[in-house]
């Protein structure tokens, strides 16, 4: 049968059709390739895997223009025209010019059919030729992820849901399932492009979410997180929703997860802005004036996008935080450390934290005063808006002394837009203009003492001089009323507290007549 005992054998004859038909077409690659573990390890043994892997990788990583072989792609058909039928482009198509252009992740949807063994040995050959972008990279890989992992997309999810009725209960075909799943995302993430933005940040958390469920090796779950953390900034609050599938923490969501994501995401800015020095030995050139310009000018662009990014991720813990805050058995200290977290520049307003806290204290009310307090030290009353301190004044739930600090800021800021700031103690403007990263929300006792007594110099009542002054009022409900009376006797506490100079009488005369429907608003 060889070309020693004649010429054109069996197997000269078949070795060119497999190199002409087999190996030049894409689709027949394909299909070779998938046939090929039946016939292990002859297969292997005889070259035939690699080369239609060689052929494979070649075909992907060719010029889109210059394909004019049909393929299968159905993801949004936006950069050529469909066929009549609604199918793939066909040859023919191709050949007439019919299309605007091929699309360049023209080859995904083909080799997603492959199992993960041939997958992953034909992406390590389409990466290796150094051709493929590495967003293409995600792309693809996006796609094989939303093709046989389960619950990453509606459609599979439901098609799961519809197996899952009527499989076998039995557990060592579970086991077996979860296995080949969890093998199959772990494979995955060891394809991931190591650039940053070469996939998506939904598209990872998914990932960590499925991760979560199938109990993947530690590594690769550490990695998932380390990649969500680098563009955390686009992330949504339900993407951020993990379920907690662990024994030993009774939480619905993980936290600590989101704690690790976040903490990632604030080392990867934690690096200098500007370039490390470079020493320059004696035969390089000197860099020109305008070259130096230039660098300053890209620091100066990449801090401002990191300081966009601290923002946009402020915003989102704290809506996170909102809706985590509705677990009944989220503890305080995961609660004020996630809080916490957040440098204090990345919250120029501390009104979604606020309602953060708010559902918080409605949904856990065995607190104690003591934990109220610690919880409530998160809170800047000075960075709240006007919506927030109404809403707070009357808020039940809330510290006596903090719902008072909330009334003394907003009365210092109605003096100052009044055009009365000279009228004010020194320490009161102080409390306005300081911004210092460590100051507490509520201050040490003496500064915090010495303020009311200066105040209570000039909010005296005009019926009567021998009324006491605020931080004795303030010392005496505290032991007066008893933690569990909260009732009708907080709005009576805060009347006899707040004797309101004239002066200010415009926010207060908004605050007490405003009904309670300022409650349902946040």
């Amino acid at each position: 049968m060889t070309e020693a005992m004649e010429k054109g054998n069996l197997i000269y004859k078949l070795e060119i059709f497999f190199n002409s038909c087999i190996l030049h077409g894409w689709k027949d690659s394909i299909i070779t390739l998938q046939t090929t573990k039946a016939l292990l390890p002859w297969s292997e043994d005889l070259g035939i895997v690699n080369r239609c892997i060689d052929a494979i990788a070649s075909k992907a990583t060719v010029d889109p223009s210059r394909v004019n072989w049909s393929y299968s792609y159905s993801r949004g058909q936006k950069d050529y025209k469909t066929s009549e039928s609604g199918s793939s482009p066909s040859l023919n198509d191709l050949h007439s010019r019919r299309y605007y252009s091929v699309p360049k992740d023209w080859w995904v949807e083909d080799i997603a059919e492959l199992k993960i063994d041939l997958y992953w040995r034909v992406m390590l050959a389409i990466k290796s030729t150094g051709k493929v972008s590495s967003v293409l990279i995600g792309e693809a890989l996006r796609v094989y992820a939303y093709r046989w992992l389960p619950g990453m997309s509606k459609e599979k999810s439901k098609a799961e849901t519809g197996k899952g009725n009527a499989r076998d209960d039995s557990n060592d075909k579970y086991a077996e399932i979860t296995t080949k799943h969890r093998l199959l995302l772990e494979s995955v993430v060891s394809l991931l492009p190591p650039e940053k933005g070469s996939t998506s940040c939904r598209f990872l958390l998914k990932l960590l979410k499925a991760a979560t469920i199938l109990g993947v090796s530690p590594s690769s779950k550490t990695e998932l997180a380390r990649r969500v953390g680098l563009q955390l900034e686009e992330a949504s609050v339900n993407d951020l929703l993990i379920p907690s599938l662990s024994y030993a923490n009774e939480t619905l969501y993980d936290v600590d997860l989101v704690q690790t994501i976040l903490e990632h995401f604030m080392m990867q800015s934690q690096s200098p802005p500007t370039s490390p020095f470079q020493q320059r030995h004696k035969h390089e050139k000197r860099r020109t004036r305008s070259a130096e310009n230039l660098d300053f000018v890209e620091s100066r662009r990449s801090s401002s996008a990191a300081h966009s990014s601290k923002l946009k991720v402020a915003k989102l813990i704290d809506a996170y935080l909102a809706e985590i805050a509705r677990d009944a058995n989220l503890s305080i200290s995961r609660f004020t450390s996630l809080a916490e977290a957040i440098p204090d520049f990345a919250r120029p307003v501390h009104d979604d934290l606020y309602r953060a806290i708010d559902i918080y204290l409605k949904e856990h009310p065995q607190l104690s005063k003591s934990e109220r307090k610690s919880i409530c030290r998160l809170l800047d009353c000075k960075k709240l808006s006007m919506e927030a301190c109404m809403h707070a004044a009357q808020n039940e739930l809330l510290p006596l002394r903090l719902v008072v600090q909330v009334l003394f800021v907003e009365q210092a800021r109605a003096a100052m837009s009044g055009g009365l700031v000279n009228e004010l103690p020194n320490n009161i403007k102080a409390l306005l203009s300081s911004h210092e990263e460590d100051s507490q929300v509520i201050p040490e006792s003496s500064t915090f003492d010495n303020g009311w007594d200066a105040v209570d110099h000039h909010v005296k009542s005009s019926k009567g001089g021998d009324a006491m002054t605020l931080k004795m009022r303030l010392a005496e409900t505290d032991n007066e009323f008893p933690e569990t009376q909260q009732g009708g006797s907080r709005s009576l506490k805060l009347k006899n507290i707040c004797n309101i100079p004239p002066k200010s009488k415009n926010f207060f005369s908004k605050l007490w007549s405003s009904n309670k429907s300022v409650n349902e608003k946040l």
